[in-house]
């Protein structure tokens, strides 16, 4: 049985101009474009909205969005590796803003499963600060529009190979959003232990799993086979949101995993089959071009499939 499944992206993420050599290029997104191309006739097409500035204070600070739009309007660097340039806001607010059609279309019935696929990235933005190529945190967005539609249980599955320290601040004293990620030990930001599981109301609804370099299919299998269904189980969420990264892949020149496309289908699988419920993944890490594009048909491919 075939899944409504829509694709959310736009040019306009083409022009987030990071310069020569930076990793999250456009290469990223014209690979992944090239690669779903055969995919296309089975999947719903959409362009994202600019998303209003009301709806991204919802997560973030005013003085961030404004540091945002200074920051692109002048062509100034956050930092050494988060670039802004002239067209990075307007990037930047539809990449946020995609997230909100998925949430929308779900809503009408329009279609079961979004998949985002957007840049510049966002789970390492945090409410007042822009880092790790993030500029807005597009999941936090699009969880906190989701709860004003409905959707008032929150699951985040992030599966990025670097931990998703915005995300997880956003949330850590909320009990009304789930965070659960699977990251490279020892890897940037540095966030992430085990032992960080939430405080105040939020303690308990963050779940972090580290598995040290070198790992590969079966260390991360293991978590989403046996412990991912738990804290679904637990947690009953309305809808699930997903930091699709795929630097986790054995050939991401950014980190030290060895997980194969055929494991990132897998993982991708056990994650649809936790729940009976919508499902929005939006596009994180993964910056070997050819090898993203291959694992973004296979996530699709599995979305597509009941």
């Amino acid at each position: 049985m075939i899944v409504k499944v829509a694709y959310i992206t736009d040019d306009i993420y083409l022009e987030h101009d990071t310069g020569i050599a930076h990793p999250e290029s456009k290469q990223r997104l014209i690979a992944i474009n090239k690669a779903v191309e055969p995919l296309r006739h089975k999947l719903t097409k959409r362009e994202p909205i600019w998303v209003s500035k009301e709806i991204l204070q919802r997560v973030h600070s005013s003085e961030h969005i404004e540091h945002i739009i200074e920051a692109s309007e002048y062509g100034i660097p956050i930092d050494s590796d988060t670039i802004c340039s002239k067209d990075s806001y307007k990037a930047a607010t539809k990449a946020a803003g995609a997230g909100i059609v998925a949430i929308d279309g779900i809503k009408k019935g329009e279609f079961e499963r979004a998949f985002c696929a957007v840049r510049p990235p966002g789970h390492h933005a945090t409410p007042t600060q822009a880092m790790g190529f993030c500029l807005f945190n597009n999941i936090a967005v699009a969880a906190r529009y989701a709860q004003s539609n409905g959707y008032e249980k929150v699951m985040i599955v992030d599966f990025d190979v670097h931990h998703g320290n915005g995300t997880q601040d956003t949330f850590y004293e909320d009990d009304t959003v789930f965070y659960f990620s699977s990251h490279q030990a020892f890897a940037y930001p540095g966030t992430g232990m085990e032992n960080e599981k939430g405080a105040g109301r939020g303690e308990g609804f963050t779940a972090n799993f580290l598995v040290m370099p070198d790992s590969g299919d079966s260390e991360l299998l293991d978590i989403y086979e046996n412990d991912l269904s738990v804290y679904v189980d637990r947690f009953k969420p309305d809808i699930v949101l997903v930091s699709a990264g795929y630097d986790l892949h054995e050939s991401d020149p950014l980190a030290q995993l060895n997980v194969t496309t055929e494991g990132i289908r897998k993982i991708v699988r056990l994650i649809l089959d936790s729940a009976d419920v919508p499902f929005v993944f939006f596009l994180e890490g993964g910056y070997d071009v050819d090898a993203l594009g291959r694992n973004v048909k296979v996530t699709l491919e599995e979305m597509l499939k009941k």
